[in-house]
């Protein structure tokens, strides 16, 4: 691990604002790192506001879009909301389903079968619309680049509203209204919503030419915290304020989905990376095992018992899910030594067999290990699918786009990606991709590397200055939970490695005379000789709380340690 350790903002400023906001220089040193230099961006910062929303209007085609809805709720048409099997997709259509069926029940939903239909808007899905009446298709999460399929609707007589957050194409789809904020002509101010947060800047503008207010969505900000936090968008700017909002909901008045899920887990209070961590892998297990149209059922159920029933039927699909994803990626990990792949600058890897659903997930562990653009492919019918993961700071998008003459078809962001391609392009792909990566890539970026915000003494660790650094949240990309050095350290003689398989390692540490802290260190069993003969080390860690018989003490969550 390569620690970098972030420049010291200006010291005039730090005082200032220190002093403007009654905190100590190393708080407000974090909020400069932020981006924040005055009073009246650090209270928006900590007190998040709903009234810092911006205008839905703002967005290109919003106007078309809300009067499309409304010709159609006019005209007695049948809506169906369409979207990916993902959390962001199912998310996206349980809430603009729900919003919409709250005054109007010509409302249906549709989700496409991962492993039929693949990926985003697809025939069937038109078809369907086509055979059984449905005018109007709301696509969430999807459609940016399906000109074709809008096209092949529209001459059966469906109308397209496209609610995506991908990167356009050069050509936008001729749909009746295409909402993405990432569109070249598209003056919308903040341009990191996900899929469900523009569905729900879309029901914003439904319910305010309905005469309703920002307080009368509140109850559907749950689904938006979700999709924020499984997307990894940034959590700034209005993603910020919707996270915030949405964790409150999940927290004091979660959806009865919500509620069951948490019943099977007895945990209470959650924080976005519980979303990550807990809720996200369950609603996705069912698109990633099952069918999404499980995962929108357990959303929008208003039955606690039904609801129930769904998250027992969920959690059975999570567990399959994790068996699925161990297997295969020790597989993986496997072809990779026995081809003798370990000195590349790129992962790729395939076997027919591999389950489609947990290949993103195997991407993202073999990442994980090998810290390098990578992509896990499977057979899906004729064609072959993948999923694409990448290193913080390369743009991976940009790597396959210039791989497109062996790509059937792709889509994503910088960090991850999807695509198809032809079998018999498989082995071109594989050299082209591993050809790009090479000539492009920083060598610095295949370093794991650790941010660290600022050097602390521990002297400097008191229980006000964690009652601050806790208001810095909700955290994720953009506003990441800062990281802390601490140097000259010294265990008290009670560091061990701990675990089942003794991969984790706990450590009592001192810095001289100063309070001594716990660390606890996942997967850092390997450093246990730097930090537990005596000599001195130093220690990269965020600060968190530790609750053990009804005690909460402060500890720390070691990053790395290095002698």
């Amino acid at each position: 691990m390569r620690w970098t350790l972030s420049p010291k903002p200006d010291p005039q400023l730090t005082n200032d604002l220190a002093k403007s906001l009654g905190v100590d220089s190393i708080i407000a040193s974090l909020l400069l790192q932020r981006g924040i230099t005055t009073f009246e961006e650090a209270k928006k910062f900590f007190r998040p506001s709903l009234d810092d929303l911006h205008d839905p209007f703002l967005m290109k085609d919003m106007d078309k879009a809300v009067s499309r809805i409304e010709q159609a709720i006019e005209n007695n048409e049948n809506i169906l909301v369409f979207g990916d099997y993902d959390v962001d997709g199912t998310t996206s259509v349980a809430l603009v389903s729900s919003f919409l069926k709250s005054y109007y029940p010509n409302v249906h939903t549709y989700i496409p079968d991962r492993y039929e239909e693949g990926y985003g808007v697809s025939y069937m899905g038109i078809d369907f619309a086509a055979d059984n009446d449905f005018s109007l298709i709301i696509a969430l999460d999807c459609g940016i680049k399906a000109i074709d399929k809008v096209l092949y609707a529209s001459e059966k007589g469906v109308d397209f509203i496209i609610c995506d957050h991908h990167r356009p194409g050069a050509n936008i789809p001729e749909a009746k209204a295409v909402l993405d904020p990432k569109r070249e002509d598209c003056e919308y101010p903040y341009k990191e919503l996900c899929g469900c947060g523009v569905g729900f800047k879309l029901i914003q503008a439904l319910a305010e030419r309905k005469g309703q207010t920002i307080n009368d969505l509140l109850l559907y900000l749950d689904l938006v915290a979700t999709a924020i936090g499984a997307d990894i968008v940034p959590i700034t700017g209005e993603n910020r304020i919707l996270a915030y909002y949405g964790l409150k909901v999940i927290n004091s008045n979660p959806r009865n989905g919500f509620k069951a899920i948490l019943k099977q887990l007895k945990k209470t209070t959650l924080t976005i990376t519980d979303v990550v961590f807990i809720i996200a892998p369950r609603i996705n297990a069912a698109g990633r095992m099952k069918h999404g149209n499980h995962a929108v059922a357990l959303l929008t159920e208003t039955n606690m018992k039904m609801a129930l029933q769904f998250a027992s039927e969920i959690e059975q699909y999570n567990s399959d899910r994790k068996e699925a994803d161990k297997k295969i990626t020790a597989e993986a990990l496997e072809l990779i030594t026995t081809n003798k792949e370990e000195d590349r600058k790129t992962t790729v890897v395939y076997n027919e067999n591999w389950h489609k659903g947990v290949i993103g997930i195997v991407a993202s562990r073999l990442t994980e290990t090998y810290y390098r653009p990578t992509l896990v492919f499977t057979k899906s019918g004729e064609k072959l699918a993948a999923s694409a993961r990448s290193v913080k700071g390369f743009d991976v998008y940009n790597a396959l786009e210039s791989c497109s003459e062996y790509i059937e078809q792709f889509g994503g962001h910088m960090y991850a990606a999807g695509l198809t391609l032809l079998e018999d392009d498989y082995e071109n792909f594989k050299a082209e991709f591993e050809k790009v990566v090479s000539e492009t890539i920083d060598p610095r970026l295949l370093i794991p590397e650790i941010k660290i915000n600022a050097e602390l003494n521990f002297n400097e660790i008191t229980a006000k200055f964690y009652r601050v650094l806790k208001q810095f949240a909700p955290f994720g990309p953009g506003n990441m939970t800062p990281v802390f050095m601490s140097k000259e350290l010294t265990d008290t003689g009670w560091g061990k490695c701990v675990g089942e398989d003794k991969t984790h390692l706990r450590l009592t540490m001192r810095q001289g005379k100063s309070n001594q802290f716990v660390g606890i260190g996942f997967g850092l069993g390997d450093k246990e000789s730097i930090a537990c003969e005596g000599k001195p080390f130093n220690a990269a860690y965020v600060i968190d709380e530790n609750e053990w018989q009804g005690n909460v003490s402060l500890q720390l969550r070691l990053k790395d340690i290095k002698a």
